[in-house]
């Protein structure tokens, strides 16, 4: 979602009276987003057909056709000049109810997802985070680095500690799940809480299914942790707790592979074990790089304070992790794509 929103105001930027419209899926959180950002949203029925059984895949089958036909339906009223797909279920049946319209199909992962891999037979172009995709491809592709929101930018550290409330009399530990949090990161970040609060100021991020839990912890920290305690079931202003970070530990989605290098942050990446290998690869490749350091889902535990540790003992290791990770920054991937649009749409 990210990655398109970043783009569409790098087009509305370029192209003023632009007229937009996000087609996404019928649940989640998706169309309140995209709306917050004053895009137009419709949703068509979508699921996967790849690694479903065989009771699912009849349904999912039916669903599909029912999602091309009312793509089919949205297309033909808002007469696009190009489409723009970042992957997703959902990008399929729009994929085949537009095969005419020039497209441009972009992959924030390093490896595609089945979706995205699906797509690129119908792309006009294929741009990519890093040059380390092209072996998932026949066709030729672009690497123009993560799409960036253009309020990232604008935090520096001061700004984000004002906004946050950081006092700025300890190192920031950044905890962050992904937009719904992360269950097992979670709870092994309360485990060692108190610890933690000895050392750092915390900026955790929970996502709305733990934050009970989470809530009634802070609440019940005494005061001098409390302070040091920034617990949020969301962020909108993500780029604050971005540009208040000394280390983050966190997920391997996509998003790292552009945000963290943006504000040179170290990172403890924690790849999703209970999917396909995608945040593994992600989280690879930032750790070849010397930019951050991997941890199994199933060690946090027993492992995550003597990381975190280790690392803050070392500051010579974070210094390293932080030049590391701004060498792989790639500030103007969405005006790159935005101008590849604009030359699709024209042609």
């Amino acid at each position: 979602m990210y990655p398109a929103l970043a783009v569409h105001s790098a087009l509305a930027a370029k192209v003023p009276g632009m007229d937009a419209l996000w087609v996404g899926s019928q649940s989640g959180m998706e169309e309140s987003l995209v709306k917050r950002q004053g895009l137009s949203f419709r949703s068509v029925p979508a699921a996967g057909v790849h690694g479903v059984g065989l009771t699912t895949l009849p349904r999912n089958l039916t669903m599909l056709g029912r999602g091309v036909l009312a793509a089919r339906r949205i297309l033909n009223e808002f007469e696009p000049d190009v489409m723009f797909f970042t992957g997703g279920y959902v990008a399929v049946p729009v994929a085949l109810a537009g095969p005419s319209i020039p497209t441009l199909l972009y992959v924030p992962d390093i490896e595609p997802g089945m979706a995205l891999k699906s797509l690129a037979r119908f792309a006009d172009a294929i741009a990519v985070t890093t040059d380390q995709s092209q072996k998932y491809f026949r066709k030729t592709v672009h690497e123009v680095g993560y799409p960036l929101r253009a309020d990232l930018a604008l935090w520096d550290r001061q700004t984000a500690n004002q906004h946050l409330g950081i006092s700025g009399k300890a190192p920031v530990l950044l905890v962050f799940g992904g937009s719904l949090g992360a269950h097992s990161i979670n709870l092994a970040v309360l485990n060692i809480l108190y610890e933690l609060l000895e050392k750092f100021e915390i900026i955790h991020l929970s996502g709305e299914q733990d934050w009970q839990l989470i809530n009634r912890t802070r609440e019940e920290l005494p005061t001098e942790f409390a302070s040091r305690y920034h617990a949020l079931p969301y962020l909108h202003e993500m780029g604050a707790a971005l540009a208040a970070a000394d280390l983050v530990v966190s997920r391997a989605g996509a998003s790292c592979l552009g945000e963290y290098p943006l504000f040179g942050l170290p990172a403890i990446l924690v790849p999703y074990p209970h999917a396909w290998r995608y945040q593994k690869v992600n989280a690879d490749y930032l750790t070849r790089r010397s930019a951050a350091i991997i941890l199994e889902d199933h060690r946090l535990n027993d492992d995550l304070l003597v990381t975190l540790n280790v690392l803050m003992e070392n500051p010579n290791k974070l210094k390293a992790m932080r030049a590391a990770m701004f060498e792989l920054s790639h500030p103007r991937a969405a005006e790159k794509i935005a101008s590849a649009l604009i030359e699709l749409a024209g042609d």
